[in-house]
This record gives structure tokens, sequence and C-alpha cells, in this order.
């Protein structure tokens, strides 16, 4: 993720949170009285999001001096201090908020993924994330996708061609709905189908698409589909899982040869990772 594309998002959030001013902290905390606030792990998990809440403390204020105990991407256990800031109590408190709530969210993206990575290690396969995002948030979740060891699918509807079942319903075929968009298209831009049976696969192959989305379909049918492409010799048509997948199958579809699986769960079904901030005087 650009810096100008993270600040952008900090300095909205800010103005959602703070707007005028804190009128509670404002009005028992001093001026020019310094403390350190320190983040804590409250349970075991992968830390993401600590550059986005270093950029948050400097935003309210410069002065504030915010040091790394933790790299983003390290595993943290129960009571470990992933960071210090150090500097008037006022602005770590008008700070805190919204840098743990970016933590919590991002380490809980970032915790998620790494289980998903974990159970397909060894198997020539990525597991990327889908479009499935917080509005307005989707660079710094898709950012948290990375740093938990998965890749990016892509990032909205402008890079990327995903031809869905509307899209085919309202061209009448896949094989029409490829050709309509070929020759309106950049050439460096590729060009995926999201199929339903063993059938559609068949015809989004012959229609010379880059990417194939095995939409639901079954075990048996996701290694049907890999074998098709190797007997047809078609080395550089990817298949990507879809649908329906979780932890407790992830190795199994690993298992069938696609080349990707993309889990929208990695960024919509997500509980916040416990992240304290506790001061010291």
């Amino acid at each position: 993720m650009n810096d100008v594309e993270m600040e952008k998002v900090i300095r909205r959030a800010i103005e959602e949170d703070i707007g005028s001013g804190d009128i509670t902290t404002d009005n028992i905390i001093e001026e020019h009285n310094n403390g350190i606030g320190v983040v804590v792990a409250k349970e075991e998990a992968v830390v993401a999001g600590l550059k986005v809440a270093e950029k948050v403390f400097d935003e309210i204020d410069s002065e504030l001096k915010f040091e790394r105990k933790k790299d983003d991407g390290d595993v943290v256990k129960r009571g470990d201090v992933a960071a210090t800031v150090t500097g008037e109590i006022r602005s770590i408190l008008k700070a805190e908020r919204l840098a743990l709530n970016f933590l919590q969210r991002m380490s809980g993206i970032a915790t998620k993924t790494r289980r998903y990575v974990e159970e397909v290690q060894g198997y020539d396969v990525r597991i990327v994330d889908t479009r499935k995002t917080t509005p307005t948030l989707r660079a710094l979740e898709k950012w948290s996708v990375r740093i938990g060891g998965g890749h990016n699918h892509r990032m909205g509807l402008y890079d990327a061609v995903l031809i869905k079942d509307n899209h085919i319903e309202s061209a009448g075929s896949i094989g029409e709905a490829v050709e309509r968009v070929k020759g309106k298209i950049p050439h460096t831009a590729k060009i995926e189908v999201e199929v339903e049976s063993i059938d559609d696969m068949k015809e989004a192959l012959n229609s010379g698409v880059d990417v194939i989305m095995l939409d639901n379909m079954s075990l048996e049918d996701m290694k049907r589909s890999v074998d098709i492409l190797e007997e047809e010799d078609e080395d550089d048509v990817m298949i990507e899982a879809s649908g329906g997948i979780t932890l407790k199958n992830v190795q199994r579809v690993a298992e069938t040869g696609v080349d990707v699986i993309s889990v929208g769960a990695l960024t919509h079904q997500i509980g916040s990772v416990d992240i304290g901030l506790d001061l010291e005087f």
C-alpha cells in the first residue's frame, strides 16, 4: 500500500472520530503531561498494521515517538509488547482507539490468512482474497492479507476482467461474453471466467481465457478440470477454486492441483485481534 493512500484513509478516520476535538481528554488531562503508551497483545496472533498505527500517532501529534518492538508479520503471544509510543498523554489518548482499531482489524485478517496458508503448505497453490472488503478500507485489508502470507486477487473492477454468471446470462454464452470483452480491453488485462460445471469449464477454455474460476464445484470436478488442462497442454491457463472454502476443506481443495484458492472469509468474516494500549506515567 502506498503512503498517500494510507494517509487518506487515516485522515478520514481522524475526522470521523475526533472531529473538532476530544472533549473528554482535553478537559481531564493537563497539557504537557507526558507518558508512555505500551501496545500489548492480549492473545496470540500475526501482528499487522504497525505502520498504520505509527502514522495515526504521527498525524495526531508529530512530536510523539513511536517505537516498534515487533514487525508486521511477526507472531505475537499474549503479553508481548508490539510497540511503545512516548509523548503527551493527551495526544496518545486521542490516537489510541484509531490506532488500535486498525491494528486489531488488520491483525485479524493477517492471522486468519496465515492459518489458511499454513494449511496448504507444501502445495503449489496460492491463497488469495476477494473484493469482499470493507468499503474504503480495501487497500488496508488486502495489505493485511499479504502480511499474513496470502496474495491479492484483483484490486477492483478496473484492473482485471472477471466474467460472472450474470454477465454470461446477459451475453447469452461464455464464448459471446469473452468475445465482446476481448476487443475492448488493453492487451495487458487478463480475462477470468467463473464456471459452475465441466461443460462450462471446457467452453471457457476454448474461448481463450487466462483464468478459469471453479465456483462451488465438487472436489471431483475440480480434479477433472485440472486433468483437462493437462490433457490439452494448456499450461498458461490458471485454475482458481472459489466458493465454500474453509479451514476444514482447504487442504483437500489444494490436493486437486488448482493454482489458486480464493477465500472471501479472509476479509469479510473476521474477528479482530485483542490488542490493547496501557499507559505508563
